[in-house]
């Protein structure tokens, strides 16, 4: 059947693949539970019915906030089948953000995992859209969710649905995602149901598996990378699998043997660094042989031109060193969807010399959002790059440096701000803020952020951001923020890998101070300005990093310092640091 909205995939999913057993599978008292095909669809429809019967009409505001399960699923389906619009928002956001997205999108119902109702209680007053609160969990302030379920099964509903189904075109909003940013207010994405089917059916031939396979997802469903990436799994019948925790994702992987996930560069750094420092400890031949493999993958070229040599011992270094990074992963793993930020290339060889194929893509929550995207094959992969623009999307690069993208997967707009919309809009071309240069012509690689670069007192520009990616590499160094701006040389603020510092104390025969005390001492900072000299004779002059300090906080949402995707929210950072920043350049 044709899929024109998003809840077409539904009754499509039913009629292809209706022995499916895992549709949707989650962790309950320590045991999978999994959604057969026809028990999501029946769930799916009866919420429906409930949702018409307590008065919810097409274009009406349901917002969600819980971390992935079933459930989010079934409401998203369900609301969609209606006319509602889905505003799904992140658990970890602080209560000012929710109260200004409810009340910007006025939102009518919510429903939301019972412990995290603290998060919004006592902002509800000051939210009069909201006429109630449904819970996906046992709790004993809220009703739950399975009472509209139960509703709709009282009511035939079935042919309202229909009708109202017929009624929605590919071009209405599905969907209105609410963007961070590191620097703003927070903006209302309007994605249609053709935006997001569009930039979905651009990533059929990702998959290298059909209903046979599984996929784990651990990435917020809230978030548009990780949610087009599951209506694909869905329209290909790929059992979904979602994680327990962030603490879990090893283990789950492992435990259905996952044929694929969707991730971020920041997980793939944490196992490599694990790996890495178990090497480390090695000694003798089993040391050699480490540190060989290593090597080798450093120099693996996706395109296939290392020549016959290179590739016996491959398979040799797979046999003997990369087969422990595949039962890291289950032993199944056919391929990781790499997003959200860069990836390290380093990285990315070494993930696809262990037999491990890694793709690192590029987009937008405005683009539905993945705008290129390595593929499969030598001609359309190019390490180092997120890959060529997708089949359907056009990319230009404006004389400025920034990446503008157009196609049927550009939003709708700014809910609510037409200026905006049409700042960020030119004759169909999404400006992406983003700056870069096609390599052959044809494969996007990003050199920055248009807003983050910097002029110093020499007049010399700096992006920081790929200086930034490039720090991040050292396994002292957990992130970098360089700063600069009218000042005669680059510095950086530095929080390091104190995971690594502890390792590192070790094997010194040392117990690890506090952070706020191993950032004082001697040696530390000696290794962390060793590490910059080396990557520093990458950078050209201006770029080098000549002084830095150290910082002992952790950046996380709470802190302000970052948004919910884990951006470094740099204008926040800078303020928060500036007395640090200024004595870093007397």
């Amino acid at each position: 059947m044709n899929v024109e909205r998003l809840f077409d995939i539904m009754p499509r999913y039913l009629e292809q693949f209706s022995w499916k057993r895992d549709a949707l599978s989650h962790k309950v008292n320590d045991q999978w539970r999994s959604y057969p095909a026809t028990e999501y669809e029946s769930i799916v429809n009866n919420l429906s019915a409930g949702l018409l019967s307590l008065g919810i009409q097409k274009g009406d505001k349901i917002a969600s906030i819980s971390s992935n399960r079933p459930e989010w699923n079934f409401v998203d389906m369900a609301m969609m089948q209606v006319g509602a619009i889905h505003v799904p928002i992140y658990p970890t956001i602080g209560a000012s953000d929710y109260e200004y997205i409810f009340n910007h999108a006025e939102v009518q119902m919510v429903f939301i995992e019972g412990n995290l109702i603290h998060k919004i209680k006592d902002i509800l007053p000051k939210c009069p859209s909201v006429k109630s609160v449904y819970s996906f969990t046992d709790h004993s302030e809220l009703p739950h969710y399975q009472q509209i379920i139960e509703l709709g099964k009282k009511q035939d509903q079935s042919a309202t649905i229909e009708t109202i189904k017929k009624g929605i075109q590919k071009e209405d909003v599905a969907t209105i995602i609410y963007t961070s940013g590191t620097t703003g207010n927070m903006k209302g994405v309007m994605l249609s149901h053709q935006n997001i089917l569009s930039n979905m059916m651009d990533l059929i031939n990702i998959p290298p598996t059909g209903p046979e396979g599984k996929a784990l997802s651990y990435l917020p469903l809230c978030h548009i990378y990780e949610r087009t990436i599951n209506y694909l799994f869905q329209y290909l019948g790929i059992g979904i699998y979602y994680a327990e925790s962030m603490a879990k994702i090893v283990d789950n992987v492992k435990e259905i043997k996952a044929d694929i996930m969707p991730t971020v560069p920041r997980l793939l750094e944490k196992v490599y660094d694990k790996i890495e420092n178990k090497g480390s400890q090695l000694t003798g031949i089993k040391r050699s042989i480490f540190y060989w493999a290593l090597n080798l993958g450093l120099k693996y070229d996706n395109k296939g031109e290392n020549g016959p040599l290179y590739n016996l011992q491959l398979k040799l270094a797979r046999k003997l060193v990369f087969v422990k990074w595949q039962e890291a992963l289950g032993g199944n793993m056919k391929v990781l969807i790499s997003g959200g930020a860069a990836l390290q290339p380093r990285l990315n060889r070494l993930f696809n010399a262990a037999g491990i194929p890694t793709l690192e893509g590029y987009g937008m929550t405005e683009t539905s959002p993945v705008i290129a995207v390595n593929d499969w094959g030598k001609n359309n992969s190019y390490i180092g790059t997120v890959g060529p623009p997708l089949k359907n999307v056009q990319v230009k690069i404006a004389e400025d440096g920034e990446i503008l993208a157009k196609g049927n997967i550009v939003m709708l707009g700014y809910y609510k701000e037409p200026e905006l919309t049409a700042e960020a809009i030119t004759d169909g071309w999404m400006h992406t803020g983003d700056l870069g240069e096609l390599v052959e012509g044809r494969f996007l690689r990003i050199t920055g952020r248009k807003k983050d670069l910097f002029k110093t007192s020499m007049g010399k520009y700096i992006a920081p951001s790929h200086i930034e990616e490039k720090l991040k590499e050292s396994p002292f160094i957990d992130t970098a923020v360089v700063v600069g701006e009218n000042q005669k040389f680059a510095g950086a603020l530095i929080v390091p890998n104190f995971e690594h510092l502890k390792d590192w104390c070790k094997l010194k025969n040392e117990n690890c101070p506090a952070p706020q005390e191993i950032i004082k001492r001697e040696d530390v900072l000696k290794e962390i300005k060793e590490e910059l000299n080396k990557y520093n004779k990458q950078f050209g002059s201006a770029e080098q990093i000549k002084v830095f300090k150290l910082v002992a906080d952790e950046w996380n949402v709470d802190s302000g310092l970052v948004t919910a995707k884990m951006s470094v929210r740099r204008p926040k950072v800078m303020e928060a640091y500036k007395d640090l920043i200024d004595e870093m350049f007397k």
